[in-house]
């Protein structure tokens, strides 16, 4: 069983994305336990020192942080990758407009880039929730993932 959360800067403005957004979550909470934690924006490092605050009160957890420069991954490799964490905390990293903190991809077990594209941060959000259902979609063989 997974234990997902995601910390995110801003809320869902965009109704179309917030709606699919909302559709994954359910999905998610079907297979696992999952939470998103939403964060008013700010600037780059007061974002920053919040994230951090929620991260010291998870030190078990596995952090995965969303960053442009970080490494890529085959659905497939997320998926594995995410399946060695069965039953610890896994929490995701989704920075605001101005991405995150260097202080918070420090912290970071994991820099991961969704894409050599840039994405607004609602997209990434949405494309994060997409990912996370795809990768446990994978580990239970469910026919969500074609290969």
């Amino acid at each position: 069983m997974f234990r997902f959360t995601i910390i995110a800067i801003g809320k869902m403005k965009n109704r179309s994305l917030a709606a699919l957004c909302q559709d994954f979550s359910q999905r998610l909470k079907r297979q696992g336990q999952f939470a998103c934690i939403e964060l008013k924006d700010g600037d780059v490092e007061s974002e920053g020192r919040r994230i951090l605050e929620l991260l010291n009160k998870r030190n078990d957890a596995r952090i995965y942080a969303l960053g442009e420069e970080g490494t890529t991954y085959r659905s497939k490799e997320l998926s594995d990758s995410l399946s060695a964490f069965q039953g610890q905390s896994v929490v995701f990293i989704v920075g605001g407009a101005y991405g995150l903190s260097e202080a918070v991809k420090k912290r970071a077990d994991v820099l991961w880039s969704l894409s050599p594209l840039t994405f607004t941060h609602e997209i990434a959000r949405m494309l994060l929730y997409e990912q996370l259902y795809r990768a446990v979609s994978i580990q239970t063989g469910s026919k969500y993932h074609h290969e």
